[in-house]
This record gives structure tokens, C-alpha cells and sequence, in this order.
């Protein structure tokens, strides 16, 4: 019940266990084809170049950074939190002219600032994570796209910790490229990272295009600003995903299984509905921790669907009491980097965790760790009681 990784839905577990195929077996094929398919619909996109990063969701981030930055681009990172400083660092590494713009951890950014920023800086690409789960705040995207198109900047972003449990419409958003991990909302296990690329996107992606010696096929592009990294290649991990079916590498068969079910059960039960679920026990989990005598951390009319962070009561040792929830009752939540680290816990509400149940324990929990040390200024079963009232509509 921390920020992710997370326990993942039963089925996606049965799915890891399936044989083994071969990466140019019909059924591979066929697999790919359909998870391709089903992640489009979970992005809202029609982007063709919707495919699954080997990898953990930091590799997705790599591919899409690496693959549209040129030596020398310059891109803008609105930062308001760890990992808006991460997209910097890989855009310093991928040798671009790297500009930041930062907000005070617990907040987001003003359509108008990071507008500003665009008009100023005049990027090639402007690189923001949607949802940090170092601050719990989500950032909203919605108008930021079209500030990008005006200005003529591809607009990326992190989806890590947010997709399927906060909104995300990649193509009404304007969104070139955006990426994901399992292990958050999705519901499953770190290891694959969906990644969706708009055609503008692709444009530069074919343009810094080459194929490998040794499957390089007369006629194949070779172009001199190719982009450094094989492993994370978009032009060729694209040609892997699509007719030509061009070997690049050995394809993670379990992981391939685990990414279409996730996104199977997305949209069986429904993106609106998935994401109002998320909706209900981020409530409930708010209101508890809140009952609990807890404060809360951030601006919450922005925070994630998914994660809450509350400040460490006064008196308690936030390590200490964390690791009695993980010992002495199975539950894991996390504390937090840089500023904020050893000040706030963070609690997970995500995927298969955002569900009754699993709300209430962790509350009831919570509160008998509280107790043991000492912070008991709160009605005996108040976090239970506050999180049952918002999933009774009370």
C-alpha cells in the first residue's frame, strides 16, 4: 500500500505463469498485435506506433527521450518533483540543451508559467511527468499540448504512476509521446512499459532511422544523427513491433502476457469505471488518514487519484512505525525523497489496492501502529469509520 510497486491482480499473476513462445510464433505475433490494440484504447489514442518497452517504466521513459532528442535540442522540464528531475538528467545524458522551470514541491504549474517557459525557451521538446509520486500532485495536461503545437515543440510525457487510475486522453491532449509501468495503476509487475508515439513523433523517430549490420537490408535507411542507444531505438524497436517484424531483441514473452492483461481488465471493467474506483478509495483513504489525526500533504485539489502523503505525527518515528506495519501486519507504505524524505508517508490506493478492503485494513493497521507510539489524539476506529462513511455515499 505504498507508492508502487504494488500487488498485482490475480489473473495478471496467472498470466506471468503461461508457456513460453518463440518471438516470430504466430501466437507471439498475434499477442503483440492484440496488446497494441488494447493499450491504444487505454491511452485514448489511434497512434499506430503504440507498442510495449522491454523494461522496466524508466526504460520506456530512455526510449522516448533518447529517440526524439538530438544532440544539442532543446528541451524544457517542468519540475515539481523527483522525477521531474529525472526526465532532466536522461535529457542531459541523450546531450541536449536542457532547460527547467520548478514549482514548490506540492504544487503544479499554472498553464500560463509553463507557457512562459515555451515562449522563452522555444524547445524542440518539452518533457512533464503527470503524476509524481514523490509529492502525490498531478499535474494537468489537458491545455498544455496546444501551448506546445503553437510553438512548435513535441510534448512528452511520464504517465508512470498515474495511468488508468487518473485521466489521460493522448490524442485530445495533444500528447507525441507518452509512457507508462505496470506496477502502478495498471495493476501489475514492474518490467514492461507501455509507450505510444504520435505520428509527428514518428516522423522524427524514421528520420534518425538505422538498421543494424547484420540485418540490414539493401534500400534500409542509415541516417547520421541516429540515435545512440540500440536498445532503446524507437525506429527499430518499431520495426520489431511492426510487419516487418525486424529481430532487434529477444521479446519478454511472461512480461508481454502480464502488459495485455492489465490492459484487458482496464477496459473490461471500463477506463471511467477503473478510474472512478480509484476516485472512491483515494477518498476513503484521505478521509481516514484525516480521522487519524494525520495531516495531509500538498495541494489536494491536485492531488493523485491514487497516493495520499501525510506528515509524520511529532513524537513518532516514522521508519520505526513503518516497519511495524510491514512486520507485525503485511502492509508496506513508503516515505518519500529529497525534501520530503523522513517528513511523510505515503500511502498507495492503486490498481488492484484501490478496493475496500484493503483500505480498511490498512487504516485499521495504522491506527493500532499510531497507538503503540504514541499518537492517539484521535475517537478509537475513526480512520475505519471516516473511510466506510465515504464508501456508503455518507
Amino acid at each position: 500500500m505504498g507508492p508502487g510497486p504494488i500487488d498485482a491482480y490475480p489473473s495478471v499473476l496467472r498470466a506471468l505463469s503461461a508457456p513460453l513462445t518463440g518471438q516470430y510464433d504466430p501466437f507471439m505475433t498475434t499477442t503483440m498485435n492484440e496488446t497494441q490494440a488494447l493499450y491504444r484504447q487505454v491511452w485514448g489514442t489511434e497512434n499506430e506506433a503504440t507498442v510495449i518497452v522491454d523494461g522496466t517504466s524508466r526504460a520506456g521513459i530512455e526510449a522516448a527521450m533518447v529517440s526524439l532528442i538530438r544532440p544539442g535540442d532543446r528541451v524544457l522540464v517542468p519540475v515539481f518533483g523527483r522525477f521531474g528531475h529525472l526526465l532532466a538528467e536522461i535529457a542531459e545524458r541523450a546531450m541536449a540543451e536542457v532547460h527547467t522551470i520548478h514549482a514548490e514541491w506540492g504544487q503544479v504549474f499554472p498553464v500560463s508559467v509553463v507557457e512562459e517557459a515555451v515562449a522563452r525557451v522555444r524547445p524542440t521538446l518539452v518533457a512533464m511527468v503527470q503524476g509524481d509520486t514523490s509529492t502525490t500532485m498531478l499535474q494537468p495536461l489537458d491545455e498544455i499540448g496546444e501551448v506546445c503545437r503553437r510553438y512548435g515543440a513535441l510534448f512528452y510525457s511520464d504517465a508512470t504512476a498515474s495511468l488508468a487510475g487518473n485521466p489521460f486522453e493522448a490524442d485530445a491532449w495533444g500528447l507525441d509521446a507518452a509512457t507508462a509501468g505496470l506496477q502502478k495503476c495498471l495493476g501489475g509487475p514492474s518490467g514492461a512499459a507501455p509507450l505510444t508515439l504520435s505520428p509527428r513523433a514518428v516522423e522524427v523517430v524514421t528520420a534518425r532511422k538505422r538498421v543494424e549490420a547484420g540485418i540490414r537490408e539493401e534500400g534500409d535507411p542509415e541516417a547520421a544523427d541516429f540515435v545512440r542507444s540500440n536498445y532503446f531505438d524507437l525506429g527499430m524497436i518499431l520495426d520489431y513491433w511492426g510487419p516487418r517484424r525486424l529481430n532487434h531483441h529477444t521479446e519478454a514473452a511472461s512480461m508481454l502476457y502480464a502488459a495485455r492483461e492489465c490492459a484487458r481488465l482496464v477496459l473490461v471493467e471500463g477506463r471511467e469505471a477503473v478510474i472512478a474506483r480509484h476516485v472512491r478509495a483515494g477518498e476513503a483513504m484521505l478521509a481516514g488518514v484525516r480521522a487519524l489525526g494525520l495531516t495531509t500533504f500538498g495541494d489536494l485539489s491536485h492531488k493523485m487519484t491514487n497516493i495520499v502523503a501525510v506528515y509524520i505525527p511529532e513524537g513518532v518515528p516514522g521508519d520505526a512505525a513503518r516497519a511495524a506495519m510491514l512486520e507485525d501486519f503485511g502492509i508496506e507504505i513508503g516515505t518519500s525523497f529529497g525534501p520530503l524524505h523522513g517528513k511523510v508517508w505515503r500511502i498507495g490506493t492503486m490498481g488492484y489496492n484501490a478496493r475496500e478492503d484493503a483500505v480498511m485494513v490498512t487504516l485499521a493497521a495504522l491506527e493500532a501502529v499510531l497507538r503503540r507510539f504514541g499518537h492517539t489524539d484521535f475517537a478509537p476506529g475513526g480512520g475505519v469509520d471516516a473511510a466506510s462513511d465515504i464508501y456508503r455515499g455518507v
